[in-house]
């Protein structure tokens, strides 16, 4: 059994498919963040998908379903998706921490959602490399700065070069990536900073299906 708390690297299968994968995740303990978590939420979608897109971490709604970006971000993903010409059925979702991050806060113990420091981030990346090299997409989408920072580098700024296409050479695989934000940011917002929100999101993931088109199909 592998050690806790010495990242996921030694839990993850020296090969496998995604069912393998998801299976081996389920049991992962590289990281203090399993012990608080209700579930090991893995990625999900078409095992040939050009495009991947990488969340933060799960949260409430997904550790509950079992899957990634449910409730009215995933909808509104979804509709930024196919809105930007990117068919949302054919992506493969996952996150860059499989498990969800949380504390309890005051008197009746709710648990907040807190965001992956770096340690956790570079504890849960071999699974998200081991997802890549399973499905080997043409592009990453990078939902807001952890996940940006798994694939992109701890000191990449979203904020400055969000909607930008960028090579990234991973151990098996050279990938092209782009930032945006979290579409929580946008589903929680009021109008009409909500429409103005999803304008730049739907603007960002334009130049992903500029990409498939010029490699070749839609």
């Amino acid at each position: 059994m592998p050690m806790r708390g010495t990242g996921a690297g030694p839990f993850v299968p020296p090969s496998g498919d995604l069912a393998r994968l998801r299976e081996s995740a389920a049991t992962c303990e590289g990281c203090p963040l399993f012990a608080d978590a209700a579930a090991t939420v893995f990625g999900l979608g078409d095992p040939s998908a050009r495009v991947v897109v990488v969340g933060e971490q799960p949260g409430d709604a997904e550790e509950r379903a079992g899957a990634p970006f449910q409730g009215p971000a995933g909808a509104l993903l979804d509709r930024a998706l196919e809105e930007a010409g990117i068919d949302a059925g054919a992506v493969y979702r996952t996150y860059a921490v499989k498990h969800r991050k949380s504390a309890a806060v005051g008197p009746t113990g709710r648990r907040v959602r807190l965001k992956p420091v770096r340690r956790e981030l570079a504890a849960c990346r071999p699974w998200l490399l081991a997802e890549l090299d399973a499905i080997r997409p043409e592009v990453a989408v990078c939902l807001g700065a952890s996940a940006a920072h798994a694939l992109l580098g701890p000191d990449f700024q979203v904020a400055a070069h969000r909607g930008v296409l960028h090579t990234v050479d991973l151990p098996e695989l050279r990938l092209r990536v782009l930032a945006t934000a979290r579409p929580e940011a946008a589903a929680r917002l009021r109008e009409p900073d909500r429409t103005d929100a999803y304008a730049r999101l739907l603007a960002d993931l334009r130049p992903v299906a500029a990409a498939l088109r010029t490699a070749g199909g839609t």
